[in-house]
Parts: structure tokens; C-alpha cells; sequence
């Protein structure tokens, strides 16, 4: 972590340096999981190419992950709300609401 801002800064200067450090908290938890999450705690491809092929594969798994997870929740919300119209819309279920409701 960065260290306290000298008293020489101006406002602005220590505003920006606790919006970076802010910023880098934020960073820090995700980089940790695609450590252990994805295998980036030891690369098994050669040079700086394999450096970034790997952090390439792990970044992409990564939003693929998080794309698939919003995706079938939307999923889920429509064919929940298809289901829901289709049972009652049913002539059964709707005499059966109504019997419920004139109580």
C-alpha cells in the first residue's frame, strides 16, 4: 500500500493519490481469485508471449463466467415468468383463485 501523502501535496494531488489506492483495493480481491481460481500462480508457457497468453486465458474465462452467470439468470427470470402466466392462465387454476379470493 502506498504511504500517507506528504503535507507538500496540493488537495487534488492527495485526492487523486486515495483514489488510486482506492482503486487498487477494488483490484486487488479479483487478481487474488484468477490466482487461485484459474492456475495463475504458476505460468507453464515460456517467455514474456506465454506470459500473456496465459493472462489472456484467465481474463477470458473470467468474463466468460460472469457473462454465462447473467445470462441464466435472465434465462431463468423469463422461463420462470412463461410458467408462471401458463398456470394461471389455466381455466383450473383460475377457478380455483377465485374460490380462494370470495373466501
Amino acid at each position: 500500500m502506498p504511504e500517507k501523502p506528504p503535507k507538500r501535496d496540493r488537495q487534488d494531488q492527495r485526492d487523486k493519490k486515495q483514489k488510486q489506492c482506492r482503486r487498487r483495493a477494488a483490484i486487488e480481491p479479483i487478481i487474488a481469485h484468477l490466482k487461485s481460481d484459474y492456475r495463475l500462480s504458476r505460468n507453464f508457457l515460456k517467455g514474456i508471449a506465454g506470459d500473456q497468453i496465459n493472462l489472456l486465458m484467465a481474463t477470458t474465462v473470467w468474463n466468460l463466467r460472469k457473462w454465462m452467470i447473467a445470462f441464466l439468470c435472465l434465462m431463468y427470470c423469463w422461463l420462470n415468468s412463461k410458467v408462471r402466466s401458463v398456470i394461471l392462465n389455466q381455466p383450473s387454476t383460475q377457478a380455483k383463485l377465485m374460490i380462494l379470493f370470495q373466501g
